[in-house]
């Protein structure tokens, strides 16, 4: 008698947990779901940001060109330098939905070598006392100083977004909804080990 009481109490006890499971668990992957789609939504919202401070740099370097040109015609080699990598950058985009960490570091390796080669430029100008006096040309200096700014903490914030959407998505039980719905790794902006020892450039 005691025994069948207890069994009678043991799957009274399994059907009570099952019924919670099949309460609880679609409501947790309902909002590990959304918490998911929301993070990465998050990431690819901030990368817009991303490509809009790199684009107002590169508006900034075609006006900064054609001031310098101005006044300093003898440094064609330099300008055209910097003409072609801002062309090259130009023509490196990303789908904001394929966001690898080829593409990423395709996208990076074309700005920073517009960066080494507006570096050089903004050596250059020292040599020409009308371009260090020219309104114009220190304005553009001033803005470009902000933009690279700008840029940095735009990255930075990427990263950080990034980083938190990855772990989202790698815990448990997060993990198993993300591989059942495909969810995949975000890539990121890394160091860039050449960057760590350039002479840095004050504009």
């Amino acid at each position: 008698m005691i025994q069948k009481i207890i069994t009678k109490f043991n799957k009274m006890k399994k059907f009570r947990l099952f019924l919670v499971m099949a309460i609880l668990v679609p409501f947790l992957s309902s909002c590990s779901y959304n918490t998911m789609v929301e993070k990465r939504e998050a990431v690819t919202g901030q990368w817009a940001q991303v490509e809009d401070s790199y684009q107002r740099r590169m508006d900034l370097i075609g006006n900064l060109v054609e001031t310098v040109k101005g006044a300093a015609k003898h440094e064609n080699e330099t300008l055209t330098a910097v003409i072609n990598a801002r062309a090259n950058a130009t023509k490196v985009t990303i789908d904001p939905t394929n966001l690898t960490e080829d593409n990423i570091k395709a996208y990076q390796m074309a700005q920073n070598n517009l960066t080494e080669a507006l570096s050089k430029l903004m050596v250059v100008h020292e040599q020409y006392p009308d371009l260090k006096v020219n309104q114009n040309f220190l304005e553009l200096q001033a803005q470009l100083e902000g933009t690279e700014n700008r840029i940095s903490v735009e990255r930075k914030k990427f990263n950080t977004m990034a980083q938190d959407y990855n772990t989202t998505i790698s815990t448990f039980p997060n993990n198993l909804i993300a591989s059942m719905f495909g969810f995949e790794k975000q890539a990121y902006f890394k160091a860039d080990e050449a960057a760590k020892t350039a002479p840095k450039v004050q504009f």
